[in-house]
């Protein structure tokens, strides 16, 4: 396989589960849920989807399972966007990028000393 052709796949298929998510899954444990990214195996038979769930540790464990309980449906919904001759199946696991990046930038901002805000003037410039 081509790893054009991969990343082609791994779109549609970031595609098709969160607009899925969003308007389809009827399973109240799918909430608060985006889908950050999808990776490929090099034969096309298993889609890890990397997703980002807001609440508590026991709200993420929890949409996870009804992510883990709607994947065959997800899975059809793949099956009729993209022409391949297996249907990946689909693997969700909780990133935790999102929430290590917010972390980081509450500690900086502890460390760091604000900036002067001037509203009304520009950058100077010294001629």
């Amino acid at each position: 396989m081509t790893l054009r052709r991969q990343l082609k796949a791994a779109e549609a298929v970031r595609e098709v589960v969160s607009m899925a998510i969003l308007t389809q899954v009827r399973d109240p444990r799918v909430q608060n849920i985006t889908v950050l990214g999808v990776e490929m195996s090099a034969d096309m038979r298993t889609a890890t989807v990397h997703v980002s769930v807001m609440g508590s540790p026991a709200k993420q464990t929890l949409a996870l399972r009804g992510l883990a309980n709607s994947a065959g449906f997800l899975q059809s919904l793949i099956a009729k966007r993209i022409e391949t001759r297996y249907t990946p199946r689909l693997k969700f696991e909780l990133d935790g990028g999102v929430k290590q990046s917010i972390e980081i930038a509450r500690m900086l901002e502890a460390v760091l000393p604000p900036e002067p805000v001037d509203s009304q003037e520009g950058p100077e410039e010294k001629v």
